[in-house]
């Protein structure tokens, strides 16, 4: 079946896919097992090594506390990040030059910069700034670090999704009376919202990830620093750490799996015409229809 995109591939392409799908099988299972045999080699399998997983000590002293620390930092970091980028990715579309160049140098200034280095001028500034005890101010510098950074690219995000949008939904809105501000919100962002969601989903799951940074610049508890300690205390350093990646994988898979399933229910929710219809309205149109008539007063209300 062709598309806009792309043709259907024909034999010849079917075929060759086919053997590229083996190659890359047959080389992926042959890189798995070299691995295997190297950590076999290096004693790295040794059920000593992996047992301490299987106890609730690991997990309720080293582990979950870690994970409880990345989740705090994440979850507050998306919270304030998601509405501030909203807010200076519409002030950079803003017709008022005093309210879109100071947004768009922000933006730029905090994109630019890595989000590691965010963290640490942070830091320092609440070390000589601020009376933040000092078990509290790692968890302030990761999450204004994060903010900083990914809002500004948030920004980026969601004015790129609002001007993708056709440009005669705006004119439609101002052609029935509606502001600038009501078109933003009631016409422009809800339908940007879906366009934009694979790319906001991408954006958190950095954030997921980049709580990690914190813990090993700043001794922040997070899950890759409690990993850490317990390799320490445990000795099994690369078990530890395919422990922790496979949990970070099965936390933003979860993250992923949530974002498709809102996109998902909010095309399907978007698929009427958005037309609300009174009683009387409805009665109308299955009337015409059953007469096989337009019924145009029912139109004209609609």
């Amino acid at each position: 079946m062709s598309s806009v995109l792309y043709d259907a591939p024909g034999p010849r392409a079917k075929r060759r896919n086919v053997l590229l799908s083996v190659v890359f099988v047959v080389l992926f299972a042959l890189a798995l097992w070299w691995m295997w045999q190297k950590m076999d080699e290096k004693k790295q399998l040794e059920w000593a090594l992996w047992e301490p997983f299987t106890t609730s000590e690991a997990w309720t002293t080293y582990l979950l506390p870690g994970l409880g620390d990345t989740l705090k930092a994440a979850a507050l970091s998306m919270v304030i990040a998601l509405p501030l980028g909203a807010v200076f990715g519409i002030a950079r579309m803003s017709d008022h030059r005093w309210v879109r160049v100071p947004a768009g140098v922000v933006v730029e200034f905090f994109r630019a910069i890595p989000v590691l280095l965010l963290m640490l001028f942070a830091n320092e500034f609440y070390v000589r700034s601020t009376d933040i005890s000092s078990d509290e101010r790692p968890l302030y510098a990761v999450v204004t670090g994060l903010v900083l950074y990914n809002a500004s690219v948030l920004a980026e995000v969601v004015r790129a999704g609002i001007l993708a949008l056709p440009r005669g939904q705006t004119e439609a809105a101002y052609a029935i009376g509606l502001r600038k501000g009501q078109t933003m919100t009631s016409i422009l962002l809800p339908q940007a919202v879906t366009a934009m969601l694979p790319a906001i989903v991408s954006q958190l799951v950095v954030i997921v990830k980049d709580t990690a940074l914190g813990g090993v610049m700043l001794g922040f508890t997070e899950l890759l620093n409690s990993r850490s300690t317990l390799a320490a205390n445990y000795a099994n350093v690369v078990p530890s750490f395919i422990v922790v990646a496979i949990i970070f994988i099965v936390l933003n898979f979860i993250l992923t799996s949530f974002a498709s399933w809102l996109e998902g229910r909010l095309r399907r929710s978007k698929r009427g015409t958005g037309a609300v219809l009174g009683t009387e309205d409805v009665e109308d149109l299955n009337a015409a229809e059953a007469g096989g008539t337009h019924g145009t007063g029912a139109i004209d209300k609609v």
